[in-house]
């Protein structure tokens, strides 16, 4: 949730990132929230990835990006929604959605009544993490809600896969929103891992559906198809 920032807030400007509002979260997970009681305090941090590319979703992930650049690992294994936090502006008349995740937008129009949901995120100034135009991106182009596929490209399939890719991931073989979200950051780098080590040019997607889940899943794609920049590519992630 981002709210307003108290003015006698003593949370570090550079963690409010200059902005007037903070972005507050609590995790489910119990490890997470094992580590919070520990600390006794509120826990300001980046994502473990390198800002811009493929989120982790498994220890395994972030040692793949950082190992060598940070201490240690608290594994508590997979995670069980796959995509990140959905991030709600609660600093306007009318709430935003600044960026759909785990909580669908079903389910906060049933808590919260009308949200505001722009088809396009990038109308709304990136007041909040995740919100880079170019994000979650492999090193491949993706190429978006595709109706066929050719032998150079590598597929991420949803339900039934197009014939003769040359390279195969599939989110959910039932169509399954929950599945294919717990799987899409797993099949987006082994598509680009193998598809680059057999020459492939392309992730090709196939079509998600814009509802629940599904609506997260769209948004992360679209961002990993946006042209990559370097203005980022070599810094920690915000989460």
């Amino acid at each position: 949730m981002v709210l307003p920032r108290s003015p006698n807030s003593t949370v570090s400007d550079l963690a409010a990132a200059g902005l007037s509002t903070l972005a507050l979260r609590v995790p489910r997970g119990k490890t997470a929230l094992a580590l919070l009681r520990e600390v006794g305090a509120p826990v300001a941090a980046p994502s473990a990835n390198v800002s811009g590319t493929v989120s982790p979703s498994d220890a395994f992930h972030v040692l793949r990006s950082l190992d060598g650049r940070i201490d240690a690992v608290l594994d508590s294994g997979p995670c069980s929604i796959g995509v990140e936090s959905t991030v709600l502006d609660l600093t306007r008349n009318v709430p935003v959605l600044l960026r759909p995740g785990g909580v669908t937008l079903e389910e906060l129009n049933d808590l919260c009544g009308p949200i505001r949901h722009p088809d396009d995120f990038a109308e709304i100034a990136p007041a909040s993490p995740g919100r880079l135009a170019s994000h979650y991106a492999p090193s491949l182009p993706v190429r978006l809600d595709v109706t066929s596929i050719a032998p150079d490209e590598a597929q991420l399939a949803f339900g039934r896969p197009f014939p003769g890719a040359g390279l195969t991931w599939n989110l959910s073989e039932s169509g399954n929103l929950e599945e294919a979200a717990a799987r899409l950051f797993a099949g987006l780098r082994f598509l680009d891992a193998e598809g680059s080590r057999r020459g492939l040019k392309t992730i090709a997607a196939q079509t998600i559906p814009r509802h629940g889940l599904g609506l997260a899943i769209r948004d992360r794609l679209r961002r990993a198809a946006e042209p990559r920049t370097d203005t980022h590519a070599d810094t920690m992630a915000p989460s």
